[in-house]
């Protein structure tokens, strides 16, 4: 079991496939390697290229911040994400989890958290936060991604102040 107050929830049930602190592991492995693409300067590309080696083929993205849902798959997601954070427009842009949470059941697993980001974009800083979902299913290479969705904060929609971290990011 993961220790208490660690955000990880793993199933209490028994055998092999019941989530293990290794599972743990290794979806907090995913996770960070998830952030870390979002981060502007050198080794970008090489961040994506890790990006796009913790999905699935053919997982599924979906941003919707107040907006139509906008869906995505792999390549479709990385490829402007790719041009933002090495075109130069956008410089001193990263993106990091504050706090999340994840459950484990077998061979599937959700991971549910906020996050922030800050950058300069076209010479204005600008600061946001939001939530994100990742939804991950093990896989004879580990586990990896099968979806992805986020929202971020706009007026009317803030992250809950009694989440964990919502006041430091």
């Amino acid at each position: 079991m993961a220790p208490r107050g660690s955000g990880v929830r793993v199933s209490t049930g028994t055998g092999a496939l019941a989530g293990t602190e290794a599972d743990r592991a290794a979806i907090a492995d995913v996770v960070r390697t998830f952030f870390a693409a979002f981060t502007s300067g050198p080794d970008s590309a090489a961040r994506l290229d890790a990006l796009r080696g913790v999905f699935l083929p053919d997982a599924v993205i979906v941003r919707t911040c107040g907006l139509v849902p906008a869906v995505y798959d792999v390549d479709s997601f990385i490829a402007p994400r790719q041009a933002l954070l090495t075109g130069g427009t956008l410089v001193d842009f990263r993106e990091w989890e504050v706090h999340g949470r994840t459950e484990v059941f077998g061979d599937i697993a959700q991971h549910f958290c906020s996050y922030a980001k800050a950058g300069v974009q076209d010479g204005t800083p600008f600061t946001a936060r939001g939530m994100k979902t990742l939804q991950l299913v093990r896989t004879t290479d580990g586990w990896r991604v099968s979806a992805a969705a986020w929202d971020d904060e706009r007026d009317g929609l803030e992250v809950d102040p009694g989440w964990p971290g919502a006041g430091s990011a």
